[in-house]
């Protein structure tokens, strides 16, 4: 990892120019892949417990919610976006849901994924975060054509949807579940694989969009 940051700038030709990644261009990279690995070892570890011990594992669910959604907030802060706005919306959907979920937690004497289960339309709050990590996953398969991502960004809101709305039987939720759980962790070790300076993208579009004001 610190070969990687000691690497000597490079110059790449954009859609709008020349434009250089360095150091710091660098570390922002392995800081947002690091913050979707703490969020899907956590998912996994949340999901993994729920399967194997049931509601017994309720209440270890909420600290690993919390490290999830640390993981996530840091990786939506040091995500390359080209459109400046569209980050900002992905960050404050991950506020709302972090605030949300943070009300019901305190608000309830429950384990808060019982309680976010047994009420649905809690996700209106706390499914904030969700769309945000899903955003994150079109972002990905715009960008990379991943097949993980491609799979993720459906089955995210259907799952939250459906269970919102009642329509999808236990066992095909526990299902999407698992292909969830499953699918993030198979991106976020792709992604610590994965070359770094094609994740800083073309920064001379960044340029561009900052000098119309859109970036």
């Amino acid at each position: 990892m610190i070969a990687l940051l000691d690497r000597e700038p490079q110059t790449y030709q954009g859609q709008f120019g020349e434009f250089t990644i360095d150091k710091r261009d660098r570390l922002e990279v392995i800081i947002y892949r690091g913050g979707l690995v703490v969020a899907a070892a956590s998912f996994a570890i949340a999901s993994n417990l729920f399967f194997a011990q049931g509601e017994a594992a309720l209440p270890a669910i909420t600290p690993l919610f919390a490290l999830f959604s640390a993981g996530l907030g840091v990786s939506l802060y040091f995500i390359h976006i080209y459109m400046k706005a569209l980050h900002r919306v992905l960050q404050g959907f991950w506020l709302i849901g972090t605030i949300a979920t943070i009300a019901i937690a305190f608000s309830s004497n429950e384990p808060l994924a019982l309680y976010i289960y047994d009420h649905p339309l809690t996700l209106f709050g706390t499914g904030f975060t969700f769309a945000a990590l899903t955003g994150i996953f079109f972002k990905e398969a715009f960008c990379f054509n991943r097949m993980e991502t491609k799979i993720l960004t459906p089955i995210v809101p259907l799952l939250l949807l459906g269970h919102m709305t009642g329509i999808i039987p236990v066992e095909m939720e526990q299902a999407l579940l698992g292909i969830w759980t499953i699918g993030f962790s198979v991106f976020a070790i792709r992604k610590m694989i994965q070359e770094i300076d094609p994740d800083i993208g073309d920064k001379s579009v960044f340029t561009y969009l900052k000098q119309q004001g859109n970036g």
